[in-house]
This record gives structure tokens, C-alpha cells and sequence, in this order.
């Protein structure tokens, strides 16, 4: 006997429609909605593998949750695994090092990475953070990556000018404008 979806609640046929139609939900949801939808119209488990373009068990599985669970059944379900978990004691140094200047460590650059940080982390404080997650966390968090100084903007060295001297004379002078 083939899978078909149960009958639908007009509740549920309105959602199943509108989730179907939708372009603001995640696609995800939204293919499954059109799974069903397409069961719903007497379309089978393999024609519709076809014309979405995923695999039988993935229809079968979808047709079977929303027999079982209704609407609620296409929404996904906790993933197998414990999440890595931080502490907000780990968070917290992370967030300290990345607002502090390296060199205020007694380190030998002037600003971070998330390498630099990832190895700082790890090496100085012992807490083992990937360099994706440390990028998550501090945007999570409202900090972002700073532009590189380029040598068109203000000199960071004051006395930039006299350490350099004067010009060595390879470049010819051009003449005057008078106004």
C-alpha cells in the first residue's frame, strides 16, 4: 500500500498552503510543506521525490512526521549530541583578551586575529576554543573586525617624519603655480 498523507484539518490545509507558498519561512519548511501538500493532491511517494528532487526515504520520512505530529511535525527536531558549551567565565576571557591590546599582554603584535586570538586562548588560558566558535561569540556579542590602518590614513607614529629624513632627491621637483 502506498504512503499517503492523512486528511487534512482545514486549519491544516490552510497552513500547509500558506507554509508552501511562503517566501519568508526557511526553506526548509517549506519543502516539506510542498511534500505534503503534493501527497495531499494524489501525487506519490516516488513522484514527488522526482519533482523535488530529493530522495524517497526523505518524502517518506516527512509524510510520516505530519501524519503523526500534524504542522508541528516539519519542524526540525533537536540534533543527536551535546552542543560544545562554553562557560560565561570562558566567554568573559575571551571577550577581555579581544578588548584589550595585545601588546598590554606582553605580546609581540599590535592587533588580533582570530588566530592570534584562537592561540592566545588556548596557550595562555587553557581554554580551547575554535577559532569559528570565537568568531560567532564576539559577533554574537556586538564586536566586529576592525579595518587594517593603510598608509594613506594619519601616521600612527608622531615622529614618523623625522626618523624617515629627507627626501633622498629621486624625485624631480615640479614648477611652481603662481595664482
Amino acid at each position: 500500500m502506498a504512503l499517503r498523507v492523512r486528511a487534512l484539518t482545514d486549519e491544516e490545509k490552510q497552513e500547509i498552503q500558506r507554509l508552501a507558498r511562503s517566501r519568508t519561512e526557511p526553506a526548509r519548511r517549506v519543502e516539506r510543506a510542498q511534500m505534503i501538500l503534493l501527497s495531499h493532491e494524489g501525487k506519490t511517494v516516488p513522484a514527488i521525490a522526482q519533482q523535488m528532487g530529493v530522495g524517497e526515504p526523505t518524502v517518506r520520512r516527512w509524510i510520516e512526521r505530519f501524519n503523526g505530529d500534524g504542522v508541528r511535525g516539519l519542524e526540525d527536531q533537536p540534533r543527536p549530541g551535546k552542543p560544545p558549551t562554553y562557560t560565561s567565565e570562558q566567554v568573559g576571557e575571551l571577550l577581555v583578551a579581544a578588548l584589550t591590546k595585545p601588546e598590554e599582554l606582553g605580546l609581540p603584535f599590535s592587533s588580533w586575529t582570530l588566530d592570534r586570538l584562537e592561540a592566545y586562548l588556548n596557550e595562555q588560558k587553557g581554554i580551547g576554543l575554535k577559532r569559528s566558535r570565537i568568531d560567532e561569540i564576539l559577533l554574537t556579542e556586538g564586536l566586529r573586525w576592525r579595518q587594517q590602518e593603510t598608509w594613506f590614513g594619519e601616521r600612527v607614529d608622531p615622529e614618523f617624519a623625522e626618523k624617515r629624513g629627507g627626501s633622498n632627491g629621486c624625485m624631480r621637483s615640479l614648477p611652481k603655480v603662481r595664482s
